[in-house]
């Protein structure tokens, strides 16, 4: 007979609708009912190898979590990396680490979303609920974005096609606004259109909030300069549709999955991005929704920040957490030499391809979901664990940073909090007697 569990989160995305209906026969999962594609791809049959390996060689448990400790202590600077597809709780294990090694600590974030952190970082930025925008969001602004390829149920769950308390008709009560930002063509539905080249973005989100903030600045002059005057008129036709809701809802995406925008340029668009929305809450209200990709990035950020004041980028080798933001991220120490192990807690397959090529060249740990498949260097120790919302119960959280409960709805390989925690334990009581 079937089992049907239902009200499962999916970390197939940030929006991790929590919905889903799993239906299990004879150990695996057959259907994965409410899921959009990406979902139905996280939970797959739910089958994940349950193995651990030292140099490529099947080992005990035991003996595996032994090798890993001596290859780690044996590290002069090793990284502790956390990758997606973990609960919070084994990122919390992870901190723990890398604590007790004086390690590098680094997430995805640094590679993928950290414009968007260092930007909050400096302007704070007025956000809200997934629930409030539902509720409440009566224009729907998609910036630079189409939400149907990467997270493909946002626009019917929260805005604009849900029906809400202020918004009872669904899409006929909201007003959609689309962005294109050069070739980021927006979503399709939209009631207007916009069209911003990329070069002019940042000055054109200025000039917007100088409209929207300043009576008076539609007569500010742009000097006949003709490049200075496509800016302002751009902005001049977009600002009234801006500002002609009771609740704006600005939607963009914190990290795009394939850009050659650097972390600058990126830092440099979405703090011009929060100072709009910041400003549309004088003549309106207005929030900025910063969607996030999947395997519980926002979870992961949330505890980096709460165990050690910092969300990336990390540095515990003076013995107190240091924010390296800069020239710290995992990407950078690989690249210049500076890291010679690297622990990788959660799925290597969804890291930065950089990334995971230069664990393939170090002395590496990777403690994760099917991590025998990985292809490592000759000194290498795998070990399997569950998968976070299949096989591994904890707490995750929504890109909005709202906790959910992952289920477990699958036994499978350990869970990955138990495996770091005796990777660490086996450390402590090594250096303890050493």
């Amino acid at each position: 007979m079937p089992v049907i569990l239902s009200d499962v989160t999916c970390l197939g995305c940030g929006c991790a609708c929590d919905d889903i209906r799993i239906t299990v026969r004879d150990g695996r999962i057959v259907e994965a009912a409410q899921a959009c594609d990406l979902g139905a791809a996280w939970f797959g049959d739910g089958s994940l190898p349950a193995e651990a390996a030292v140099d490529a060689v099947r080992t005990p448990m035991p003996a595996a979590i032994a090798s890993a400790a001596g290859l780690v202590r044996a590290a002069r600077r090793p990284l502790v990396y956390v990758a997606p597809g973990v609960t919070n709780e084994t990122a919390r294990e992870a901190v723990a680490l890398a604590d007790l090694l004086g390690a590098a600590l680094d997430s995805v974030t640094s590679d993928t979303a950290m414009g968007a952190i260092l930007a909050a970082q400096e302007r704070g930025r007025a956000s809200a609920t997934l629930g409030e925008a539902r509720q409440r969001a009566d224009v729907v602004v998609w910036w630079g974005i189409d939400p149907s390829s990467r997270y493909p149920r946002y626009a019917e769950r929260y805005a604009p096609l849900a029906h809400g308390i202020h918004t009872p008709d669904g899409r006929a009560s909201r007003t959609v606004i689309a962005v294109d930002i050069g070739e980021a063509v927006s979503a399709a539905d939209a009631d207007r259109r916009f069209l911003l080249p990329v070069e002019d973005e940042v000055a054109t989100l200025s000039v917007l909030r100088s409209l929207v903030s300043l009576p008076a600045a539609d007569a500010i002059p742009h000097d006949g300069d003709p490049l200075r005057a496509a800016i302002w008129a751009r902005a001049r036709a977009l600002a009234p549709a801006l500002v002609s809701g009771r609740y704006v809802l600005v939607v963009a995406d914190a990290e795009p999955a394939a850009s050659d925008t650097s972390t600058t340029d990126a830092h440099m668009r979405l703090s011009a991005l929060i100072a709009l929305v910041q400003a549309l809450n004088g003549p309106t209200r207005a929030a900025l929704s910063l969607l996030r990709a999947g395997g519980n990035r926002s979870g992961v950020d949330a505890v980096l920040t709460s165990q050690t004041g910092f969300p990336a980028a990390v540095d515990f080798s003076r013995g107190a957490p240091r924010y390296r933001p800069y020239d710290g991220r995992a990407s950078e120490l690989a690249a210049r030499g500076e890291v010679d192990a690297v622990i990788v807690v959660g799925y290597l397959d969804h890291v930065p391809p950089g990334v995971a090529a230069f664990v393939a060249t170090v002395p590496s740990v990777v403690i994760g979901p099917d991590a025998s498949a990985m292809t490592l260097g000759p000194r290498s120790v795998v070990i399997d664990t569950g998968l976070a919302g299949v096989h591994d119960a904890g707490t995750v959280l929504r890109l909005d940073d709202v906790p959910l409960p992952a289920r477990a709805v699958l036994p499978g390989p350990p869970p990955a909090a138990a495996v770091v925690k005796a990777l660490r334990e086996a450390l402590a009581e090594a250096m303890a007697g050493a």
